[in-house]
């Protein structure tokens, strides 16, 4: 059983700050790439920003220069540290991690349940 529990999201206006953080715990082997996407309501879900073990990020054009993903690979867990926010990175904010399992080994592609990041003009 793996889980990735999620934390961070809530209200902040415009110009502000907010740190999402996404831990995974269960039988894991090992954690290849972590990734944020996120759901804004009427839209599909799209590729936020996205972390490699070996510390190679990828992020969407429309956040580039305003947030920053990192990890802790000890902790298994995986941070966004969102500045600047603006009112259209309303959405919800998923987590998502590519790992290899135990017991028995296996890939496993989880996602977290989602925390709520709203941002009044």
């Amino acid at each position: 059983q793996v889980q990735l529990v999620e934390s961070g999201g809530g209200l902040v206006q415009a110009g502000g700050s907010l740190r999402l953080s996404c831990a995974a715990s269960g039988s894991i082997f090992n954690i290849n790439a972590m990734g944020w996407y996120r759901q804004a309501p009427g839209k599909q879900r799209e590729l936020v920003a996205a972390i490699t073990s070996g510390g190679s990020t990828n992020y969407a054009d429309s956040v580039k220069d305003r947030f920053t993903i990192s990890r802790d690979n000890a902790k298994n867990t995986v941070y966004l540290q969102m500045n600047s926010l603006k009112p259209e990175d309303t959405a919800v904010y998923y987590c998502n991690a590519d790992m290899i399992t135990t017991g028995p080994y296996r890939y496993l592609e989880v996602w977290g349940q989602g925390t709520l990041v709203t941002v009044s003009s």
